[in-house]
């Protein structure tokens, strides 16, 4: 049982006053935590993390999903080695960077171009401005019920946490339910010949019926407008290289990201040439969209990262591996669940690249100090875990029944709190939503 977070809570006294929101992503931020949790991660192996003070963590999430085949994956790091020793940024571009390209895009037959970038935000307003420039509409259609696209005001104008974006952008979002293609179609006689675009990922973690994908696109072309397949998440998980292969569909653009280079920042816009080449220099005397410009997209080393971990997707069998640790977990995780009759509070989405679980009392509401509850609970047994399962290739079935061993005992103490409360048990404040109005 882990209960030593001294280095940690030092860390955290210190960190607010340093960065604001305590990380560079919300996602990782103290509220997102129970108090009794590692503040910070000074390394990783595999499948497993350890803290400031030496404690060692199954890792559920895995760097947010990005890392795909485990922390220092060896084979990766040979090859950002070798680039590193080269010099990892240049006044002109790099060698690797066509290599990269030609070899990304032998993935993706259905498109031509390729430009890279450091994050995902960038990818999808790359991928949003290019739509606007290519339909001369001004308007953005996305499911409001998908939780993160860009960190860029055309989508947390949508968000509660809307503070500095002006209305008048708010205004340019739409959102309509992601389950429900109609609600699409109400956007679009809505505002008609207005929506340059919809960005939508593939595949959630509560899933669709498989003519879903090719339904979207078609009713967004109907429309004229443009559809961009976010594959930020879903790429190299739900298939290789992502829905673009698994569903057989053609977007006009995709956006790729986490898992592509494990866990180094490597992140693509794909797209049909007639739409990319609005952002090409050779056209003279054509309008220029200034696309994507960044001085560190093509950095060396994570090329090079990208390439060795799709080697080792073509070769390893990566895919198949992590569906089948994600089948046996889910498996496992409905058997608890029913052994103890508790399907009814602890809701399982059974998607064997992203397994994810919700926390209800026993009105059978969400309940934010309960789901705190088990995570500190599990936490405390050395699976650091958000909710969320995303299998890695260094993930192992001894991995999923030392996860079990602690679920189960998470799970008795879940249910005591459920019938008495839960202030005997948890420590510290819940945790809180990331897009929330109010600190």
């Amino acid at each position: 049982m882990i209960n030593n977070f001294e280095k940690s809570n030092m860390y955290r006294s210190e960190i607010h006053k340093l960065i604001p929101g305590g990380a560079h992503t919300y996602s990782k931020g103290d509220d997102q935590f129970p108090l009794l949790s590692p503040a910070a991660i000074s390394h990783g192996k595999g499948a497993y993390v350890w803290d400031l003070d030496g404690n060692k963590y199954l890792d559920c999430s895995m760097g947010l999903t990005s890392v795909s085949l485990g922390h220092a994956y060896e084979p990766v790091l040979q090859k950002v080695r070798e680039e590193i020793e080269k010099g990892v940024n240049f006044q002109r571009p790099s060698y690797i960077e066509r290599e990269m390209a030609k070899e990304f895009l032998s993935l993706i037959p259905c498109h031509d171009r390729i430009k890279f970038a450091k994050n995902g935000s960038s990818i999808t307003t790359a991928a949003t401005k290019i739509s606007r420039a290519y339909t001369g509409r001004k308007m953005i259609a996305f499911p409001g019920d998908h939780p993160f696209y860009s960190y860029d005001d055309w989508f947390i104008g949508t968000t509660s946490c809307n503070r500095g974006v002006p209305e008048e952008v708010q205004a340019l979002s739409v959102t309509y339910d992601g389950q429900n293609l109609n609600s699409l179609e109400d956007l679009f006689y809505k505002y008609p010949d207005k929506i340059a675009c919809v960005i939508s990922e593939p595949e959630r973690f509560m899933g669709q019926s498989p003519s879903y994908l090719k339904e979207l696109i078609a009713l967004t072309h109907k429309h004229g407008a443009l559809f961009i397949q976010d594959e930020m998440i879903s790429g190299f998980k739900t298939d290789f290289p992502g829905a673009i292969s698994k569903y057989a569909v053609t977007p006009d653009l995709a956006t790729w990201g986490k898992g592509i280079a494990n866990g180094f920042s490597f992140c693509a816009l794909t797209g049909k040439a007639h739409i990319m080449d609005l952002g090409s220099i050779l056209k003279e005397g054509e309008e220029k969209v200034f696309l994507i410009s960044t001085t560190h997209g093509g950095e060396t080393h994570a090329l090079a990262a990208g390439l060795a971990s799709i080697h080792e997707f073509k070769t390893k069998g990566v895919i198949k591996h992590n569906h089948k640790i994600g089948d046996l977990l889910i498996s496992k995780i409905k058997k608890e669940l029913n052994k103890h009759n508790m399907e009814k509070y602890i809701q399982l989405y059974p998607c064997n690249w992203f397994i994810v679980t919700a926390y209800k009392n026993k009105l059978e509401e969400y309940d934010a100090k309960l789901r705190t509850l088990f995570l500190q609970e599990m936490i405390k047994r050395g699976v650091l875990f958000q909710g969320a399962f995303v299998p890695c290739f260094a993930h192992s079935e001894s991995d999923v029944d030392f996860f079990m061993q602690a679920f189960s005992q998470s799970l008795e103490i879940y249910q005591v709190a459920l019938e008495s409360g839960t202030e005997k048990y948890l420590v510290g404040k819940e945790c809180k939503p990331v897009f929330r109005k109010y600190v």
